[in-house]
């Protein structure tokens, strides 16, 4: 294996959105060894490298389920935004449906009212995970807060009048399995935009060629490294492309049920440091 792309929420980040020691360690151990290291996530890039930035981890990274990817100076070496008219159409479909939704740009991540974000997500965790107190879900909006930097505005309109405005992604959460399924269906064919989900109940809506999968077979080549020598490592249905693609495609303990069928690989949860125990098992079994 020449290159290691990892996911980060669900898989190199645990609970707390932090990069373990454990982690930090055999991602250390794979580059001294000569193996290169890649982050791919849905996460915008700023949100992105904070985690990473705080263990001393200096790598690309691949952003909004492949839309965009950056240097390890930070400079974009891939852009693919959505075309305006297909954004209106996934928007409406996740309005009637009674999705909330998020719009993650090339000026930042946008919602309608920081109220209405804050009554919505609190309504979608407790969807979620019913357990969660109002101190459990207060602390994930802060949270979500401190992981993306959320500017507000009042409607669509508002939102399509902000000059040159480029739109990645647009991230919506339902608040039960009806409507979650009902918006998916009305999209599935539209030619414009592909579907995947990061979690229980939302949707990420993306240019067809923003896939994550497809920006790290692009990066990879410009290092001169083939798929096959590619080890990826995800745990949810924005991550299938990479998986699918990469030489060695590595499930988390905690990947949803059809990434666990898809992979050959499976490693621990992000939990028990399952991005350093694939690492080292690719390293003993690579002689490296």
């Amino acid at each position: 294996m020449k290159l290691i792309a990892s996911d980060l929420d669900g898989t190199l980040l645990n609970e707390d959105s932090k990069v373990s020691a454990a982690n930090v360690r055999a991602i250390q151990k794979a580059m001294d060894r000569g193996v290169k290291f890649v982050v791919v996530t849905g996460r915008s890039y700023d949100a992105a490298k904070m985690p990473i930035q705080e263990v001393g981890i200096t790598c690309p990274i691949i952003t909004l389920n492949g839309a965009s990817s950056f240097d390890i100076e930070g400079n974009v070496l891939r852009d693919i935004p959505m075309d305006p008219a297909v954004c209106k159409k996934v928007y409406t479909a996740c309005h009637n449906g009674e999705m909330y939704t998020e719009f993650f740009t090339d000026k930042g991540l946008f919602s309608f009212g920081r109220d209405k974000f804050i009554d919505r997500m609190t309504r979608w965790w407790k969807t979620v995970n019913p357990d969660f107190t109002d101190e459990d879900i207060n602390q994930r909006i802060e949270q979500r807060f401190q992981d993306e930097s959320v500017q507000f505005v009042e409607d669509y309109d508002q939102l399509e009048a902000i000059k040159d405005l480029k739109i990645y992604k647009l991230l919506s959460f339902a608040e039960d399995e009806k409507s979650h399924k009902q918006v998916f269906n009305n999209l599935k064919d539209e030619a414009g935009v592909v579907i995947t989900s990061s979690g229980y109940l939302n949707l990420e809506f993306n240019h067809p060629e923003a896939k994550k999968g497809l920006a790290l077979q692009e990066l990879a080549k410009n290092m001169g490294i083939d798929m096959k020598d590619v080890m990826s490592m995800g745990d949810n249905l924005n991550d299938k492309s990479m998986l699918e693609m990469a030489g060695r495609g590595v499930a988390m303990g905690n990947a949803d049920p059809e990434i666990l069928n898809l992979c050959k690989y499976t490693t621990k949860t992000n939990e028990e440091d399952g991005v350093a125990f694939a690492i080292e098992e690719m390293l003993r079994e690579y002689n490296l």
